[in-house]
């Protein structure tokens, strides 16, 4: 859900923007802070890049974020009155965002557009995503700047200034990298991959956000929502982790709900896995993926996987992720996705003949799996996504001498 400093000033639980808060608003006069901008107007849709547009969003991303409300204006910092902003449509609102991220260095990605009331009486909220990629610089001709809010104004950062963001950007890096190591150790602790090859994926938000400690239900939710659209991209032919797993009875853990392994004896502990969604949004799946059955009495062993088995846990790790991000308001992640395995011969991923078969002759003996990370930006289009999870899968079966991810196959790439 959306919480902003619109939100805030109203005294209000996180929740979709009205045209009523707005009202209400301007009945209690709210007044202009860093993270909040009354403007009467939109700039005209053909001037947005030269226009204060991208220096207004660009302040906004260099002090963490924050709410610009078109079609309000304001006395002396104080919402005052609503003025219709009357035409705007799905055409403007790809300039805004087209704006963000053409007009602005680094880009701003992710920008919220919301309309509220009526055609003849409209508002537009634009509201701003913190950024890690700071400081945000604005060109104009020859020259360029980085702006930055201070309180109810808009200022130039000054040369100290830039330079502590952009420690701050570095320091982030390094962060945003421990905290993946942190997340992969937990997840690889403990799984056999002395015997057998372990799919190891782990997601964890760039940007810090609010925490709150979903409920089981919730839970439920995401991992339901998760395991329909795995089979989106890669679909029953393959092993699907999610499908080992106790989906509809997670079970709480270290501020995290844990879908437990529901593979259990003999017959089924080649497909064993396990899933978490922590309270901070981040995501994390543990997967068997070597020594999977290959017949209804055989088994591959240990170091021999299945592209196959990979696309899929890739798949599912991708699904978790975007439907994590959707009920926590999160946008952009970082991931690692590895393989571990520790046996003494090198791990083989092999590639499926026309009859799907898998061929281990087609393999390059890997002694050492590189776990692949990658930005993943989880408000794009759904096809955007889909071209994400594929490259991912392909990135990883590459390693093994498998050219294509070919259990994922979605449509034509946009643009």
């Amino acid at each position: 859900m959306t919480f902003t400093a619109l939100h805030r000033a109203l005294g209000l639980p996180p929740g979709p923007f009205t045209i009523e808060m707005v009202d209400q608003a301007i009945d209690v006069g709210v007044m202009e802070t860093d993270d909040l901008d009354w403007k009467a107007e939109l700039p005209p849709m053909k001037a947005l890049p030269q226009s204060d547009f991208p220096k207004d969003v660009a302040a906004m991303a260099n002090n963490g974020g924050g709410v610009i409300v078109y079609g309000v204006t304001e006395s002396e910092r104080a919402a005052s009155a609503r003025v219709g902003i009357h035409e705007f449509g799905e055409q403007y609102e790809r300039a805004l965002r087209s704006a963000a991220v053409t007009a602005i260095t680094p880009p701003v990605f992710g920008l919220g557009v919301h309309t509220v009331g009526t055609a003849a009486n409209r508002a537009v909220v634009v509201v701003v995503p913190a950024s890690m990629d700071g400081p945000h610089l604005i060109f104009r001709n020859e020259y360029f700047g980085a702006p930055i809010r201070n309180d109810s104004d808009t200022v130039w950062m000054k040369e100290r200034q830039i330079e502590a963001m952009y420690r701050a950007r570095f320091d982030e890096r390094r962060h945003a990298t421990e905290t993946l190591d942190k997340l992969y150790a937990e997840a690889v602790a403990g799984r056999d991959h002395d015997v057998r090859a372990w799919l190891v994926a782990v997601g964890h938000p760039r940007v810090p956000g609010r925490i709150e400690r979903p409920t089981r239900d919730d839970a439920r939710k995401i991992f339901e929502a998760a395991m329909k659209l795995c089979l989106v991209y890669v679909d029953r032919n393959a092993v699907h982790p999610l499908e080992s797993v106790e989906l509809l009875n997670p079970r709480p853990g270290l501020r995290r709900w844990v879908a437990a392994n529901a593979a259990t004896g003999e017959r089924q502990m080649w497909r064993e896995a396990w899933a978490s969604i922590h309270h901070d949004g981040s995501v994390s799946i543990a997967a068997a993926v070597g020594g999977h059955r290959m017949s209804r009495d055989g088994h591959w062993e240990g170091r021999q996987i299945e592209s196959r088995a990979i696309q899929a846990g890739v798949a599912d790790f991708m699904a978790l992720l975007r439907a994590t991000a959707g009920s926590s308001n999160r946008s952009e992640y970082e991931v690692r996705v590895g393989i571990e395995w520790s046996g003494a011969q090198p791990l083989s991923i092999m590639a499926a003949d026309r009859f799907g078969h898998a061929i281990e002759d087609w393999s390059t003996p890997l002694h050492r799996f590189t776990p692949v990370e990658a930005t993943i930006r989880t408000d794009v289009s759904d096809l955007e996504f889909h071209w994400e999870v594929h490259d991912l899968a392909r990135d990883c079966v590459n390693q093994g001498g498998v050219s294509l991810a070919d259990k994922i196959t979605p449509p034509d790439r946009p643009g």
